[in-house]
This record gives structure tokens, C-alpha cells and sequence, in this order.
């Protein structure tokens, strides 16, 4: 069997058919045999998608080729061949669902008004000349937290991307408006927006980084500022950077440190319950304390 690998990628640009953009990526995935989830919108593309690596290249040298994906940064991680089960391309009125369409602005060179964007080394570099003014901001739904975050990180409490706007509009952040605050996320999509939302909102210096914890983790693996596991939206559901990542995981039964989460045993319901090994072995332990299934972002993909 081909090495398996999962690339993790998105663009922004205007794009003004995203219909024939869709028809296309449809035919070259299933042409190469790709599985995975690919978003579509007039703001650009976003995608995650595994398989055969050689086929993958073949992807990545097809998708460049058109004019507004040329730059697109593709991230790469280790795959299995079982990470999704299907091919799902969808159109959507944003890429990332903040809720408000109208307030993005992209060209061809990407978001407007967005954030500075810093390279891993330059983060650190930030941090060591700045010290403890610098703020890491988490621009993931909170639970994917609960299993890695940067040391020291504000974590939001939100529970889908659509809750940030409200979140940062709150006033609970407004004594950070005049700090060097980094934003950061899975693979830099979400952080994109969200630099912009905070830059709208009054907060002056807002940086992000190049390419997401999946790049920074590539580069600065457990050495950096970076703690415990990386939540995938994938079968994988955490990604570790060495084999020395730290667990900073707590069962929500017992408190002994973990990484795995699980799905409820709700058939229904699409929470995340983070378990131990030993109390995953009762079925009960499974069913989540919660009312809402909106927790886990379905369709996001970084």
C-alpha cells in the first residue's frame, strides 16, 4: 500500500462561479480516488483531504493551476487511508461560519484587513522581545482546547465560530485592545477571519500565525510554545507533533490526564466526550452532560 497522507489547505479569493469551481474539484477528486471535505464559497476554498500521496501531489499541482489558488500553502500530516469516510464538496456563504457574509472582504491577495501573519519563528521571536504583553488567542471552538493550547492562551468560551462575534463584542476583552495578541487555529483559516473581526473591533495590534498550529507544530514540535495535542476534524480526532507531547488532557470522569475523545453515545448527538482509556470502557461514561449538539463544527475543517 502508498504512503497515506491528509493535506489541510485553504485560499482566499474572489471567485465568482463557485459552482463550476465545485464541478471541478469534484471530477479531480474522484479521479484520484480523494476522500475528505472541501468548502467552497465566493470568498475562496478550504479543504482537507487524504489519500495516496502520490495522487495528492497530482491534487495539489491540478489546484495551483488555477490563478487564484496558485499560492495556496498545503499542509501535510501522516494518514491512515481511513480518516473520512466519503467525499463531501460543499458551497457555502462563507468559509468560515461566522455568520456574517457581508463583513469579510477578500481580493486577490487574500483577506483584507487582517492580522499580520507570522512564520513560527517569528512568533517566538515576538514573545522573547515582548514577553508577557504578548497574548495567545484561541480562534477554535473551546473544546478542541481542552487537549492542546499555546501556554497561557485566552481560550473563548465558544462553542461553534458563530458564537466569536458576540464573544469579542462582549467587552470581556476590551483591556487587551492596545496588546500584541496572536491569533491561532488549526491550519490559519479561522484566525484569517478572526484578525479581521478584532481589527474591525478596535484591537490594534493582532497578529496570526502563518499556516495554523499544524504548521507551527511542523517547524517548532514540543520545543516551542505550543502544549499537548492538536484536534482533528478527522478519524484521527488528535494529532501529536513528537512522541514527547505532553498530555494536558482531563477525563471528565475521573481527571487522569487523556487525549482521546469520543463521540456521544447519543446517536444524535454530535458532542465530544474526553475520556480515559479505563472509562471508556463504560458505555454510560459516553453520554454527554449537554442539551446542544452544535459543540462539534461538522463541516469545518481548519
Amino acid at each position: 500500500m502508498e504512503l497515506q497522507k491528509v493535506i489541510l489547505y485553504y485560499g482566499f479569493t474572489p471567485i465568482s462561479d463557485p459552482e463550476a469551481i465545485r464541478l471541478w474539484q469534484q471530477t479531480l477528486c474522484e479521479n484520484l480516488n480523494l476522500k475528505g471535505r472541501i468548502i467552497i464559497s465566493p470568498h475562496g476554498i478550504n479543504g482537507t483531504l487524504g489519500g495516496d500521496m502520490s495522487d495528492l501531489k497530482k491534487y495539489v499541482r491540478a489546484t495551483r493551476s488555477y490563478a487564484g489558488f496558485k499560492k495556496i500553502d498545503f499542509k501535510w500530516s501522516e494518514g491512515t487511508g481511513k480518516e473520512f469516510p466519503r467525499l463531501k464538496i460543499r458551497i457555502r456563504n462563507e468559509l468560515v461560519a461566522f455568520g456574517n457574509p457581508a463583513e469579510l472582504q477578500v481580493n486577490e491577495s487574500g483577506v483584507v484587513g487582517g492580522g499580520v501573519h507570522l512564520r513560527p519563528e517569528q512568533v517566538d521571536e515576538l514573545v522573547a522581545a515582548r514577553g508577557n504583553d504578548v497574548v495567545f488567542f484561541d480562534g477554535r471552538n473551546a473544546f478542541e482546547a481542552k487537549i492542546g493550547k499555546f501556554r497561557n492562551a485566552i481560550v473563548p468560551s465558544v462553542r461553534t465560530t458563530r458564537d466569536f462575534v458576540d464573544e469579542i463584542e462582549s467587552g470581556k476583552y476590551d483591556h487587551l485592545k492596545n496588546k500584541p495578541i496572536v491569533t491561532y487555529c488549526t491550519g490559519g483559516i479561522r484566525c484569517e477571519v478572526l484578525s479581521s473581526v478584532m481589527k474591525k473591533r478596535g484591537f490594534e495590534e493582532v497578529y496570526q500565525i502563518k499556516g495554523g498550529i499544524v504548521r507551527y507544530g511542523k517547524e517548532r514540535g514540543d520545543a516551542g510554545l505550543w502544549e499537548g495535542s492538536l484536534y482533528t476534524f478527522d478519524a484521527r480526532m488528535a494529532l501529536d507533533f513528537t512522541t514527547q507531547a505532553k498530555v494536558v488532557g482531563e477525563c471528565e470522569k475521573c481527571l487522569v490526564r487523556t487525549k482521546q475523545f469520543y463521540n456521544c453515545a447519543t446517536v444524535t448527538c454530535h458532542e465530544l466526550v474526553l475520556l480515559c482509556d479505563s472509562c471508556a470502557q463504560d458505555e454510560i461514561n459516553k453520554l454527554c452532560t449537554h442539551d446542544f449538539s452544535t459543540l462539534h463544527d461538522a463541516e469545518l475543517i481548519g
